[in-house]
């Protein structure tokens, strides 16, 4: 009988490989943070040994014979037979980075190169001190049963098993299935099997939270002891299990037994399923998991998620649209449509919350990505580093994630290869060899903040300057204070590697990072103190659906300001405004002067006002911290807008973030205050003297 594996059946095993990669990464994490608690290290084996035996089934033997290295040196290590060092440790690391590279392979069909496999393996076969022939490696035979098969899969044997078998309520939770286990079992030989429900209640008083039901087994088999008790590995501490050496064949009440088809038939799961895995927990980590809930999960393809949020986006326009006709009308407060109106939007809201909410994703998975990244990086560079991350179930809607990697990529790589010291110098400075990289996640005022620090020297403002000065980029005669040096780094062409390296010096990486995560809607900034360290902090909105925005007009035309940009209003007095050069304009604001800039001129609606009395100046604050007063026409309201993209519909347009569709069915242009005030300012030379004028600061 052939069996032919479907697609979502292989795509479910790639899907579980990520849990169980993630698994083996925070295991990682913890012996890296001398947490070597047996059950760490076991659930890093548990990881391995289950990604070889789905590969297996698949076929995949340049992924069984790499992972079946690996689980070998995990054997040694959990059996006290090798100690765990740095040196192991970083072996095991690049060997789990490897063995995420071949699944990555595996699922997209390609191949990949022998050299770097076969690297690593002789390198596990000298750190455990045995050779490639000491083991030789069983092939993995995939022979899924079907209904009408016999149970004996191999010759029946004198060799008999008794074996007793009680699950628990954890065992269910954690996605393992009674029939699977059978179904394993009858590879190892002829197995009967006999339902037990005497401890099985009353109906009225079943509790459906907890199993009631247990099973005895007999197995014929040829097989060791060990083989048998292997099947139930996975399962360990969620069961009650017996297994004794029998020389009587039969069980009680043989008229009770039941085939294995039978058991299968009876439940829900394929019959081509593979045996399902359960993910241990380490012990430091499990009342972390519990405290974020145990409920249940489905998967759902993105684009059915895509098409919902599309669709509520529609229904907060309709109602915007619904809002405006009511205000046309000009009915008397309180009436019936406006209270059954006001109903509406606070459901959107909710449902538009509940929906937002589905997208939204842990950063742990990139962060796991980025421990990569480190080491890869302290490897080209021949620096000790160690990444330390906090904030990992911080949550971000899933194209934002996605979008995020290439930006924090480049971080990472610039704060190894540039913000740390080689050895030598750390020493000297009274620093550890190994240097740190933090990298951080959390909620503040309803955006996401990602902040990237090192301990390293911090930035040499001096040595960055005459860079600049030298490649054109700043004028000598410009007066910068130390956050405008820092932020060279962003500009385009600008690299203070005189070598071009695999990771740094052609001068391509920070300002592409600001641009990314500007296309994102976020901002960038530079915090460095000399000898202490550099913080990067990646401002970012929760979603890239909805936005929280202030509509504004300009010159009868109607636009959309990012809430979070705008500081706060000014009705600003004639007096308030002063002259600076030939065309700038500053405003007094808390002892500050903050330089204006005319929006209708900006966009070439109309010249700019000379007298500001009846205008209106909205005080923003830029991704690197300084500020600006933006002058508008009116503001109309605050609002929630949804967002549509204006560079896949039409194309990038300087100044503008996104587009959106107001309540009257007009579209609307939404600015991003960043690029006006970077076009405004003209080139870099002119913008740092445009913002360093008298005492114009953040």
């Amino acid at each position: 009988m052939s069996i032919i594996i479907s697609d979502d059946f292989r795509e479910s095993f790639f899907q579980e490989c990520e849990d169980l990669l993630e698994a083996m990464n925070d295991g990682f994490r913890l012996m890296a943070d001398d947490q070597h608690e047996i059950e760490t290290v076991h659930a890093v084996f548990r990881a391995v040994h289950s990604i070889k035996g789905g590969a297996g089934a698949f076929g995949l033997d340049k992924l069984v014979d790499f992972a079946h290295h690996f689980e070998t040196a995990l054997d040694k290590l959990r059996s006290g037979k090798l100690d765990l060092d740095d040196d192991v440790l970083a072996l095991f690391q690049r060997c789990g980075d490897h063995l995420a590279d071949l699944v990555a392979a595996a699922r997209e069909g390609a191949e990949m190169e022998e050299g770097i496999g076969s690297h690593l393996q002789a390198e596990l076969d000298e750190a455990i001190g045995s050779t490639p022939q000491d083991e030789e490696i069983a092939p993995v035979e995939f022979q899924p049963m079907g209904l009408d098969m016999d149970l004996c899969l191999g010759p029946a044997s004198p060799g008999r098993y008794k074996i007793d078998f009680a699950p628990e309520a954890e065992l269910f939770r954690s996605g393992n299935e009674p029939a699977l286990l059978f179904r394993a079992l009858s590879r190892l030989g002829k197995l009967t099997v006999r339902i037990d429900t005497d401890a099985l209640p009353k109906f009225t008083e079943l509790d459906c939270t907890k199993p009631h039901l247990h099973w005895l087994l007999m197995l014929e088999s040829a097989e060791p002891l060990d083989a048998i008790t292997d099947t139930f590995e996975f399962v360990e501490g969620m069961c009650r299990l017996e297994i004794t050496e029998d020389e009587a064949l039969d069980v009680q009440n043989p008229d009770a037994s039941t085939s294995l088809q039978d058991i299968i038939a009876q439940t829900d799961a394929p019959v081509d399923e593979p045996l399902r895995t359960a993910k241990q927990p380490q012990a430091s980590s499990r009342n972390e998991t519990n405290n974020r809930g145990s409920g249940a999960t489905i998967r759902v393809d993105l684009e059915r998620v895509d098409k919902l949020i599309n669709l509520v986006g529609e229904l907060v326009i309709k109602e915007a649209m619904l809002s405006q006709s009511i205000s046309n009308i000009a009915l008397p407060s309180e009436n019936e449509v406006s209270v059954g109106l006001e109903s509406l939007k606070q459901l959107a809201g909710e449902i538009q919350e509940g929906v937002m909410a589905i997208r939204a994703q842990p950063v742990k998975p990139m962060f796991q990505r980025m421990s990569r990244i480190v080491r890869e990086a302290g490897i080209a560079t021949g620096k000790r580093v160690r990444l330390v991350t906090q904030g990992e179930h911080t949550e971000v809607d899933k194209t934002v994630i996605e979008r995020l990697v290439d930006p924090l990529t480049h971080m990472i790589r610039n704060a190894v290869d540039h913000g740390l010291e080689d050895t030598e110098t750390r020493r000297s400075a009274g620093k550890p060899d190994e240097g740190t990289v933090i990298l951080s996640a959390a909620h503040r005022s309803g955006r996401v903040m990602i902040d990237i620090s090192d301990d390293g020297g911090g930035i040499n403002r001096s040595k960055v300057r005459k860079i600049a000065e030298g490649k054109g980029l700043v004028s000598a005669e410009a007066d910068l204070s130390p956050t405008e040096i820092d932020n060279l780094l962003f500009l385009p062409g600008f690299s203070s590697k005189e070598e071009v390296s695999a990771l740094s010096g052609r001068g391509v990486g920070l300002d592409v990072a600001r641009s990314e995560v500007q296309a994102l809607g976020g901002r960038v900034s530079i915090t460095s103190n000399p000898g202490e360290g550099t913080t990067f902090s990646i401002s970012l909105p929760l979603t890239l659906a909805v936005l929280e925005g202030m509509v504004i007009e300009v010159a009868d035309q109607t636009m959309v300001v990012p809430i979070t940009a705008i500081q706060e209003t000014l009705q600003p007095r004639t007096a308030e405004i002063h002259q600076i050069g030939q065309d700038g304009r500053v405003v007094v604001n808390r002892e500050r002067l903050v330089p204006i800039v005319d929006l209708g001129e900006v966009f070439g609606f109309r010249p700019a006002p000379a007298v500001l009395d009846n205008h209106v100046l909205l005080l923003v604050e830029t991704d690197n911290g300084r500020h600006c007063a933006l002058i508008v026409d009116g503001i109309q309201d605050q609002r929630q807008v949804v967002i549509k993209s204006l560079e896949s519909n039409y194309g990038h347009v300087n100044g503008v973030a996104a587009a959106t569709i107001l309540g009257d069915g007009r579209i609307a242009l939404i600015i991003d205050p960043d690029g006006i005030i970077r076009d405004a300012a003209g080139q870099v030379g002119a913008e740092l003297q445009f913002y360093s004028a008298g005492q114009c600061h953040a």
